[in-house]
């Protein structure tokens, strides 16, 4: 597959827009932050409780 051109991707825009209207678009984007940052914290609480795993492992 290729790269999007910018024809493609205002294609894709203007199909988004029509789809969910101008008043949806903000609020769709702002769940979608919260979302990425709620799985980032989740991994990171992951690799944090792997780590103290880890030490904890090389103690004893």
């Amino acid at each position: 597959m290729g790269n999007l051109g910018w024809m493609e991707i205002v294609l894709i825009a203007l199909i988004v827009l029509l789809l969910f209207g101008g008043k949806r678009i903000p609020e769709l984007m702002r769940n979608l932050g919260k979302g990425i940052r709620s799985f980032k914290d989740g991994v990171r609480n992951i690799e944090e409780d792997n780590s103290e795993k880890e030490e904890n492992t090389k103690k004893e």
